[in-house]
Formats: structure tokens, C-alpha cells, sequence
């Protein structure tokens, strides 16, 4: 499975939620270049996003080229189509070159029994004593262990499968990148379940280069990591060594990758992340909270005057529309009502 469009080992996924910033984002790349850092630049907006905006798939992919062309970009940048599925995917068509498909709603949604004992059947080398090069401990699953990992995940990858083969009827095959997110869940996935994912993916002929696993802990945007460091870099690691052994047993793109979403302001967990990537020579694909415009009115805030008046506006105006707004989020925000000022 080689895709003839292929993500670079290291990636930043950028929000920017107004197409005011990209100019700004990209500065940032070329900065990180100046000190020997190469990052693939992803422009990323979700369906959602653009519903709570008003903006249209497009609007993305114009934003960064007038970055790209100002400030004379010439290594390779993408436009990702955030969080599709197959209801929103068709708008993001002409204008991406990079999808994640979400499937999370579909975890847990039960596939068809034949397909279950199918998948069983065929993947006996999950079955019984399982070692995975870079993690220490062995694990051991049998056939109703397995059926009942597969039961859980098969209809969330077999509608991946769906999404990503109408997207390379739409576009061609190896004309875009593929990222398959189960990530905005409630549980994290161990590291067979992250092999039986993969070797499902890999059944369902998905190219993908980047997939983003649920992690232990809280993700929230705009803030640093909440959980123990030191059981996610254990997680990390050994999704790292997952996505190693899958590659090589299932043929899966030699360049899949982990990918973390909402991973900026994670400042404690840079440097286990940096330790397991170098532990294993592996790639990131990190994508930022998309919080970039929330700090630009904290600016405006603090200048006092105008600038103050409008962040009070901006704030009281989304106040009556709170439930509404933070509801596609619960997973990566935790608010208390009762310490929100009154307006």
C-alpha cells in the first residue's frame, strides 16, 4: 500500500478558524526550518467548524496558499479535511488532499457475526501468545477475546473502509492522504486492540499514514496535558511499537504514523513523545487545539478600550448558545458553569 501523495515524517495539523492566521502558522514552520526542524504543514478544518462559522471548505485551502505564495513556501503542505464522515466528506472533496476519517461514533455499533468469525479466522497469528518487538510483556488473547475486541472496533473500521474508498473513487487512489481518528472516545485502546484495528484497516485496503488512538487522560484545548505523564508515554510507546509490527506483518504504509490531536500546549508530554520517537525512529503527526483565535481575543481583552468591549461581546453572545457549542467537544473540554462570570 503506497500512496503516491505522502505525509512527512514529522506534521503539525494548524486551525485556523477564521482564515486570518495561516500566514502567521506557516512563519512558525519556516522558523522550526531555520533551526534544522523540517515540518509538513496541515491546514485543518472540521465540518462542524465551519457550521459554527459560517465559512466553507474552501476558505481553507485559499487561506494557506496565499500563505504559501507570500512567503515563498516551496516544500510540500496539505488542507485536511477534519473529522469527516461520510455525510460531510463530499464538501471537503475538491479542496483537501488530506482526510480524517472519523469512525468514533461507530465504536462499539456491532458488525455482522459472519464478519466477525471471518476476521477471527483469518488473523490467527492474534490469537495465543502475542510478542510485539519493543514492548516487554507478552500478551495472550484468545479466539473469544479476539472476537470480542473485533466486535467492538469491525463496524468502525469497516466504515473507514467506506469513506476512504469514496473519497479515492472521488479523487483517485494515492491522490490524497488518509488519517483514521478514534480518538473522541471514552476509553483508551490497549495495544492489541490498536493491532486488531490495524489488522482490520489493512483487510479494508486503507492507505492510511496517520491514525490517532484515544490516550489516557484529558486532551483538553488550549491547555496542558491532564493525567499520569508517565502511564501515557507507556501508552505511547507501545502504540509506537503496534504501528512497527503492523506495518510489517500487514503491509500497511511504511509511513504510518502516530497522530495526536489537540496536542499543543501538552508541554508535559513533549519530552516523553520525543523519547519514544527516537526510541523508535518513528514520525508524528501533531494537530493544534485550533484555540490560536482564543488568544487573540485574550489580546484584545488585555489592550482594554474596544478591544476589551468586543471580547465581552464575543464572550456573552457565545454565553447563550454555551450547551449548543460545547456539546461537539465534551471530550477535549471541561467547563463548570458555575465559574463562568456573569455577563
Amino acid at each position: 500500500m503506497n500512496d503516491s501523495v505522502t505525509l512527512g515524517k514529522f506534521s503539525f495539523g494548524m486551525g485556523d478558524r477564521f482564515a486570518h492566521q495561516a500566514k502567521a502558522q506557516l512563519q512558525a514552520v519556516i522558523m522550526a526550518a531555520n533551526q534544522g526542524v523540517e515540518v509538513t504543514p496541515v491546514w485543518n478544518k472540521s465540518n462542524r467548524e465551519h457550521l459554527i462559522v459560517g465559512s466553507k471548505p474552501p476558505s481553507v485551502r485559499a487561506a494557506a496558499a496565499k500563505a504559501v505564495a507570500e512567503l515563498g513556501w516551496k516544500k510540500p503542505w496539505h488542507v485536511d479535511a477534519d473529522h469527516i464522515r461520510l455525510d460531510t466528506v463530499d464538501g471537503f472533496l475538491d479542496s483537501s488532499d488530506f482526510f480524517t476519517i472519523d469512525v468514533a461514533d461507530s465504536i462499539g455499533q456491532p458488525a455482522a457475526e459472519a464478519d466477525i468469525r471471518a476476521f477471527v479466522d483469518r488473523h490467527a497469528e492474534i490469537r495465543g501468545p502475542l510478542n510485539i518487538p519493543g514492548i516487554e510483556r507478552t500478551f495472550t488473547m484468545d479466539r473469544a477475546e479476539v472476537s470480542r475486541v473485533a466486535g467492538k472496533y469491525l463496524r468502525a473500521v469497516q466504515d473507514a473502509g467506506k469513506i476512504f474508498r469514496h473519497i479515492a473513487q472521488a479523487k483517485g487512489a494515492g491522490n490524497f492522504i488518509a488519517e483514521v481518528s478514534m480518538d473522541e472516545t471514552d476509553t483508551a485502546q490497549t495495544p492489541p486492540e490498536l493491532l486488531i484495528i490495524l489488522a482490520a484497516m489493512a483487510d479494508e485496503k486503507i492507505a492510511l499514514q496517520t491514525i490517532a488512538p484515544k490516550f489516557t487522560g484529558r486532551f483538553n484545548k488550549g491547555v496542558d496535558y491532564v493525567g499520569d505523564v508517565a502511564q501515557f508515554e507507556r501508552e505511547f510507546s507501545e502504540d509506537l511499537a503496534v504501528i512497527a509490527f503492523a506495518v510489517k506483518t500487514y503491509g500497511l504504509p511504511a509511513n504510518l504514523k502516530l497522530s495526536v490531536h489537540s496536542g499543543s500546549d501538552k508541554f508535559s508530554i513533549y519530552q516523553p513523545i520525543r523519547r519514544s520517537l527516537a526510541k523508535f525512529k518513528a514520525g508524528l503527526h501533531l494537530k493544534t487545539a485550533g484555540t490560536t483565535w482564543l488568544e487573540e481575543i485574550i489580546g484584545l481583552a488585555e489592550a482594554g478600550g474596544d478591544g476589551l468591549q468586543l471580547a465581552k461581546d464575543i464572550y456573552s453572545q457565545a454565553l447563550d448558545h454555551r450547551a449548543e457549542l460545547c456539546a461537539p467537544y465534551a471530550s477535549v473540554i471541561d467547563i463548570d458553569p458555575g465559574k463562568l462570570p456573569a455577563r
